[in-house]
Formats: structure tokens, sequence, C-alpha cells
């Protein structure tokens, strides 16, 4: 019989203490950069960014500017952007979604958070230093070391949002150093004719049944939220990308995987203007738009680059404009007159569009079920081919996506497919290229993050399998990230609850062993729009859950350099069985519809009522799955979900004693650093 896991890892470090050993010296490894090696040390995924910092820095010295300020995001505070707007990765090299960096004429740094450190160490040159707090304190502390008193730092105030803009503004107030407004682009010049052009596809009109009420309707609603509220705003400004396309039912191409399109709203009491590209409307579109000329409902189509002028015009007249701040520039806040503005973190379309009436929730139900053929079929194909050596990390990606693209009312992924095999799926957002992608193994852990678009829906599920025997480390980790995802889907809370409150309890049973995760734990998703629908989740800046609302749940926990694993499924808010004859309570329903691996499970960590809510899940699979999965005649596909849905016998439960995870995690170093 094996010892328990404390026994073992304390035996391995009195073993090394008394043989006198020296700690270990960290593992050598090629995959990320290493600038103090001589000559450095740069692999093949780094960016020569040379010549562009060079570009950058004559640009500076013509515009008279000490240091230039670059944020990952575009002039509508898109968390997913065009290859136009890719700004930050093309001056970095860096292609995570989140990150800021700053130049001076004789330095350069990256800021981004725990998810991509290890990305941005294999994307980057030694020209870049990688600053691992990404707050806009940090970054201001490094602005005062790195640019004399008196100088000034320059941005584009339409990347930045209203916080983002005054966060600065009070950071460097009193240092000397003056905050420039700089509406010409310097990374843009420096781009020149070698940046991406603008899209040119079709915007189009949603078909009827697949809007979850009329474009008409919807702007009534809100209407009448402005008539309700106490400042009787005169107008509301929509600068959020996802904000028109809802609102107009109309969908676009202009952002890979994101069915959206360059656009700003003013909707006022009596008048309608959509800046937009006009000649990119379909016919079906542009005759829905201006189907209520002349009148209050007709829509006024407006050139793109007009937005500011007429804001301005406007904001003369006798008028109070609303708008989000999370989703407006300061740019355009800096056109409207302070006494003029109506602010608060979300405008009433954001909030609207965040809780889906019956017939969105009906569509988003369905894309989900076919969204789980595509996913079972993969895990299928996967079982077959793995084993074979015949899958890497890219075709795996490129298969999942194959199939979802099969699927009834698909229109492909909904963002870049995640598939990422052993110390790879240790990076939260790792996707694999054609040119250096692993071979899945029987081995090794394998983590395949990946989500589709649908005209009655968008989806996102992450899915974590081991094919071979699992150490006990990874299986633990598995079951405890299994936990956590149980714990938050069933727990029952009073209505109007943030879910920054409740998120902790995605976390618990790893820090029962003294583990956690850098990401967040949820956000929202979209009826053929963002797969990250804000203002839904779990984090501070979130609003209070509603029913109606849809949220991802995702715990995870990564062993950098080793395996990662997440378990992510979307679920909706409704209301609890309660007894309470009170306030409403609220719960989760999980609309994602695959099991779990068996494999990695370790049923002595569940509680009784963990394994009954998962054998209640797993019925809930096989009710609503198995008979799609027959009308498309996949029967091979339905034996296998039926085996991989068999029901957990609850005397299995126990309670292990806690701590076992952290010691496990423990002796892997031992182990590792010992060369045992």
């Amino acid at each position: 019989m094996c010892p328990p896991l404390w026994i073992a890892a304390w035996a391995l470090l009195l073993h090394g203490c008394a043989a006198g050993r020296a700690p270990p010296a960290p593992s050598t490894r090629n995959d990320i950069r290493d600038c103090s090696a001589d000559p450095p040390y740069l692999p093949p995924t780094a960016t020569n960014t040379t010549a562009r910092l060079a570009a950058l820095r004559s640009l500076l010295r013509t515009h008279g500017t000490h240091a230039y300020i670059v944020p990952s995001t575009d002039a509508h505070m898109s968390e997913y952007i065009s290859e136009r707007d890719a700004r930050l990765g093309w001056i970095t090299g860096f292609t995570g979604s989140a990150g800021t960096a700053v130049v001076t004429q004789d330095a350069a740094a990256l800021w981004t958070d725990s998810r991509y450190w290890t990305q941005a160490e294999r994307e980057l040159d030694c020209n870049w230093e990688l600053q691992r707090t990404p707050s806009i304190e940090s970054i201001a502390m490094w602005i005062l070391r790195a640019v004399p008193a008196e100088g000034n730092v320059a941005l584009d105030p339409f990347l930045f949002s209203i916080d983002t803009w005054n966060s600065y503004s009070r950071a460097l107030h009193g240092s000397g150093r003056t905050l420039l407004p700089l509406e010409t682009n310097l990374v843009d010049e420096a781009w020149g004719d070698q940046r991406p052009l603008p899209s040119s596809s079709e915007i189009y009109s949603l078909p009827a049944e697949f809007t979850g009420s009329s474009w008409q309707e919807k702007v009534a609603g809100i209407r009448r939220r402005m008539e309700q509220h106490v400042r009787r705003p005169t107008a509301v400004l929509l600068s959020g990308l996802e904000e028109t396309a809802w609102l107009f039912n109309l969908r676009g191409d202009d952002i890979p995987y994101n069915p959206v399109f360059y656009s700003y709203t003013l909707l006022t009491n009596t008048t309608i203007s959509l800046f937009v590209e006009e000649r990119r409307l379909s016919e079906a579109a542009r005759g829905s738009l201006l189907s209520g000329c002349p009148g209050p409902l007709c829509v006024e189509l407006r050139d793109y680059g007009q937005v500011s002028a007429h804001l301005r015009r406007y904001a003369q007249g006798n008028v109070t404009v609303w708008l989000g701040t999370e989703y407006t520039t300061y740019g355009l806040y800096g056109i409207i007159p302070q006494e003029k503005l109506l602010e608060e973190n979300y405008s009433p379309v954001m909030m609207a569009k965040a809780v889906k009436n019956a017939h969105e929730q009906e569509m988003l139900r369905a894309a989900h079920v076919r969204d789980a053929v595509a996913v079972i079929q993969y895990l299928l194909w996967l079982e077959k081919k793995v084993p074979q050596g015949q899958v890497d990390e890219f075709s795996g990606a490129q298969h999942i996506d194959a199939l979802r693209w099969a699927q009834e009312h698909s229109h492909g992924p909904s963002f870049q497919s995640i598939s990422a095999s052993g110390l790879n799926a240790a990076l939260a957002h790792y996707s694999p290229s054609n040119g250096s992608s692993r071979t899945l193994s029987v081995r090794e852990m394998y983590l395949f993050d990946t989500g589709g678009q649908y005209l009655d829906g968008t989806t996102d599920i992450t899915r974590t399998v081991h094919w071979g025997e699992p150490t006990p480390l990874q299986k633990e980790a598995y079951t405890r990230v299994l936990m956590g995802n149980i714990d938050l889907s069933r727990l029952v809370f009073p209505s109007n609850t943030a879910g920054r409150t409740v998120e902790s309890f995605a976390r618990r049973a790893l820090w029962d062993v003294g583990l956690n995760y850098g990401h967040g734990t949820g956000h929202g998703i979209g009826n053929f729009l963002s797969v990250h629908e804000w203002p839904v989740g779990f984090q501070s800046n979130n609003v209070p859950l509603e029913a109606g609302m849809f949220t991802s749940i995702e715990p995870g926990y990564y062993q950098d350099g080793e395996f990662g694993i997440r378990i992510e499924d979307v679920a909706v808010v409704v209301e609890a069985q309660t007894e309470s004859e009170e306030e409403p309570f609220l719960t989760f329903e999980l609309v994602s519809l695959v099991p779990y691996d068996r494999n990695l499970i370790d049923l002595s960590l569940l509680s009784p009522e963990q394994i009954r809510y998962l054998n209640s899940y797993y019925e809930r699979i096989r009710a609503h799955v198995g008979p799609e999965l027959r009308r498309q005649r996949l029967e091979e596909a339905h034996a296998w979900l039926q085996e991989s849905t068999e029901p957990f016998p609850v005397s299995s439960a126990g309670t292990a004693a806690a701590g076992t995870l952290a010691l496990a995690s423990l002796l892997s170093v031992l182990l590792s650093g010992l060369g045992a």
C-alpha cells in the first residue's frame, strides 16, 4: 500500500534536507524568452518590434511628447477587436485580449494580468519589460519614473473609457506630468499602409423568428425608461457595438467571431440617428430602418465618422444625454457639457439586453442543445483518434469548429478555439497555430474551451479530459474544480444579489487546500452576439443578478508548466423553489449539456448532495440531448452519451483530508527539483 501523500511529501522533504542539497535551480524552458542570456534567447513565437518602436518614437519626437499609452481596446471599448484595431498587438507582438503598453524614448513596458504572463513571455522580444501588476496605479508609477517632470504623456482619447481616463488623470495629478489627448493615433501613423483595411462586409437584418422582439418595440421600451427616469433624459447615446446591433436586430462581421458592425446610435424622444457606413446595409436592413419614415420611428442614417460633430451640435440645445460610462470613450464624453450629462455605469439598452425575455431564453436553450451535439461528437472522435497519435491541438480546434458549422443555424465559432494539451493548458487563453501545436496524448490532460455562434444564441463551454491514468494531483485538482462549479450552480440566493457576493462558492473547494485561479468566474452571454456580454457576471462592476440573465460558471486550476483545468458551463438565472413566501429567491440552471470526464472525478471528495446534483444534471442531459442525437441519426454518439451519463453511486461520497492537494503540489515540486 502506498503511503498517504502527506507522508510521502514530508519523507521526501526530509530526505532532501538530510542530503544537504541546495535548492533546485529553475528548469530551463525553450518556449519563453530569456533576456538575461548572452545573447538574449527568443522563442520562435516572439515578434521583433525594433523597427516598429523606432517608428513610434520618431512620431513621439515630432509631436513633442515623452510617453505614449497604447490600450488593447477600440473606440467602442470592445473586448474582442478587429485586426485593424489591434494596435497593442502590432506594437508589442503580444496577442492577448487584455493589456496596456507604454512607450518612451528609451523604454517600453507591457502590463497584463496573470492569464497572459506566460503567453507574453512567449511573444515579447527583449525590447519590452513585462509588468505583472496591471493596475493604473502601477502604470502611473512606472510613468513617473520614466518621464521627466514637466513632461507630457499622450494618448488617444477615443480609445479610453471615461473611468480609465479619469484614473490616469488622478494618478498623475500634482506630479508635474501632463496628460495630453492626441486625436491623431500615433500607432496608426507608425503602422502606415500596412494597417489592415476596414471591413466592407454586409450589415444584415436578423430574421424575425430569431429576435426577442421587433426593433420598434425595443425603441419604445427604451423611451419608456427615459420617461420614467427622475432626470428625464432627452437622449441616450450608444457606443457599444452590441448595443446598436441588439436594438435594431442587425448583425455584421466587422470583428472576428462577433456578429457586430461599427456604429453609434443617438436615440432621442422623437428621433433616431444611426451612425454607420450606409452603403454596407443590406436592402432588407435599410428597408426595415426606414419603414417608419417620417415619424418618431424613422431611423436617420448618418455617416459613421460624423458622430462627434452631430453630438456637438445636439449638446448645444436644452438637452440631457444618458450614457453608460463603461462603453463610452473620453473623446465622446468630453464633447457634452457636464451639466447636460446623465452618467450611469451601463446604458438602459445594455441593462435591457442583459435580461432575456421568454423567447430569447427558449432560443438560447435550443442553441445549447445543438451545440452539445457537436461537443459530444468531438469527445467521441477524440477517444478514437488520440490513442493513435492522430490529433494535435490545431487539428482538434479545426475539427470542433467544423462540427459546429454542421449544426443548424450555425455561423461558426464564437471565439478562437482554445485547444490546449499538457503544459499549454496552464495558459488560460492559449490558442494553437498550425506551425506550433502539441500532439494530444493519453499521457496528458487536454483542455478545450470553445463556443458557437448560432442565429438563436451564442455558446461557450469548457471541458478538461484525460484518456490515460491521471496523477493523484490532477484527479483531485479536477474534482475540486468540479466541486466549485457544482457549489455555485446549485446555490440558492436572494434576488438582487450581486454576483461578486456569491462568486467565492466556486473557489471554496480550492481554497480549502490553499489553491486558487487567477481569472474571473463567469461572464454574460448573448443571443447571437458577444460571447462575453456585460454587465452580467461575478465581478465587482457587474450588476445584481436577475431572473432571465445568462452567465458562465467557470472555475479552474493551473499548474504552470504542467497542466491546466477549467470546467465551464452557461447557466440561466431562474426563480428557486423555496418555502419562503416573502421575497423570491434565485438559483442557476445549467443550459450547457455535456457530461464531465468520469476518469478525472474522485467521488470520495464529493458530498452526497453534490453527487445527487450531478446525477440530476445527467438526467437532464439525457432528456434534452439524447433525442436530438437520435433526430440527427448519431446513434454511436447517443450510445456514448448514455454510457457517460450513468448515475454515480451516492454511497461513494466521502470526506477527504483537507490539505491533500496542497501537499501533492509540494510533492510534485520536490520530485521535479530532486530529479526523481
